[in-house]
């Protein structure tokens, strides 16, 4: 059986692409669902040792996004929110789902877990919804 694989994830896992140069990996996606893994490197980490709260909001942000853009439009970041829980390191693993898929603005909620499954953020990000004319090819 052949899986429907979903067209935004040829464009954001592509090389010379923000994701992918740093280390992000959109996973899967479909209407309403997005996931996606942070392959943590040595470009990834605080001075403590520790997963860059960046790298996590970058995850995040990307993996968000493809939810948001799920349905087949595109989308930019207009808001976010984060609440990092506890330090993490080795890779993450991140789920987007949304509260809200609107013509013109998406809300999306987003849980970032370790390798155990421990949730080591959340967040809460605001998508524009772009026109038609500004999907992604």
């Amino acid at each position: 059986m052949e899986e429907n694989r979903h067209p935004i994830l040829d464009v954001v896992n592509r090389p010379m692409q923000f994701a992918y140069e740093n280390g992000i990996e959109v996973t899967h996606v479909e209407p309403g669902l997005a996931r996606g893994v942070l392959r943590a490197g040595p470009k990834s980490i605080n001075p403590h040792g520790m997963i860059h709260g960046g790298a996590m909001a970058a995850l995040a942000d990307t993996v968000g996004g493809c939810c948001a853009c799920s349905a087949g439009q595109s989308c930019v970041t207009a808001n976010s929110t984060m609440e990092f829980l506890r330090p993490a390191q080795g890779d993450l693993f991140c789920e987007a789902v949304p509260k809200k898929l609107g013509q013109r603005l998406s809300v999306i909620q987003v849980v970032i877990t370790d390798a155990e499954g421990k949730t080591v953020a959340t967040g809460t990000f605001t998508f524009f919804m772009l026109k038609p004319e500004g999907k992604i090819e």
